[in-house]
C-alpha cells in the first residue's frame, strides 16, 4: 500500500528534483516508528514536482519459492511494481541485533528474484537509519548495504545517515522538530535526489 505525501498549506519545501518518483520504505511495521516518522519528514522536504511515496509491508507475505511465480502474491506485486515505476529508492531502517529487521529482508528477497535482473538492479538507493541508541542502527546499514551489493543495487555514496537518540528530535505528533536534524536531512536528501538525477540524465 503507497501513502502519497498530503502537504500543508505553507509548507515549506526543501529539497529540488527534476520531477522523479522516489519510494520509501520503512524497515519498521510499527506505527509509530521513528523510521517511519523519518520518512514522512523526508515527505515534506521534496521539491512539488517530485514525489516520495511510502510503501507499507504490512502485508507482504514471508517468502516462499513456491508462490514465486508468474502470478505472485497481490501484495508482492505491489510492491515489485512499485520499486519498477521508481526512479529511486530511499530505505529507512531501525537496527534489531546488530542487523536489519526480519520483514525488510523479506521484502528485499521478493523484489530481488530473478537473481541480477530484478526491480532492485541498478535502482538509485539511500539509506536513513533511526534509533533510541547512540549507535545510530549503523551496524543495520552496513549489513543492509552489504545486502545491495547481491542485488545490483547502487547505493548513494555519502556518509551514513543516522539518527541516534531518535525520540528527542520528534514531537508528541511525530513531527520533526530538532533544527540540527532537519537540516542534516535535507543535506542529504538534496545530494541523494542530484545523485539520481545525475544518474537519470547519463542513462538517457
Amino acid at each position: 500500500m503507497m501513502h502519497e505525501l498530503r502537504r500543508l498549506p505553507g509548507k515549506q519545501i526543501l529539497c529540488k528534483g527534476r520531477g522523479m518518483k522516489i519510494v520509501g520504505i520503512s524497515g519498521s511495521l510499527r506505527e509509530g516508528s521513528y523510521n517511519r516518522l523519518l520518512l514522512r519528514a523526508a515527505q515534506g522536504m521534496v521539491e512539488e514536482d517530485d514525489s516520495l511515496k511510502i510503501f507499507d509491508l504490512q502485508q507482504v507475505p514471508f517468502y516462499n519459492a513456491d508462490a514465486d511465480t508468474e502470478i505472485k502474491p497481490q501484495p508482492v506485486q505491489l510492491l515489485i511494481d512499485a520499486v519498477a515505476g521508481a526512479d529511486g529508492l530511499l530505505f529507512a531502517t531501525p537496527e534489531y541485533n546488530y542487523s536489519i529487521p526480519g520483514v525488510l529482508k523479506n521484502a528485499i528477497d521478493w523484489a530481488s528474484r530473478p537473481a541480477y535482473k530484478s526491480v532492485l538492479a541498478n535502482k538509485p538507493t539511500a539509506i536513513l537509519s533511526a534509533s533510541v541508541s547512540p549507535v545510530g542502527g549503523a551496524r543495520a546499514q552496513v549489513h543492509l548495504r552489504d545486502i545491495f551489493s547481491g542485488t545490483l543495487t547502487p547505493v548513494y555514496p555519502a556518509p551514513h545517515y543516522l539518527l541516534p537518540s531518535a525520540p528527542k528530535a520528534f514531537d508528541v505528533d511525530g513531527q520533526l522538530v530538532d533544527k540540527n536534524v532537519r537540516d542534516g536531512l535535507k543535506r542529504y536528501l538534496t545530494g541523494y535526489l542530484q545523485w539520481v538525477s545525475g544518474l537519470l540524465e547519463s542513462d538517457g
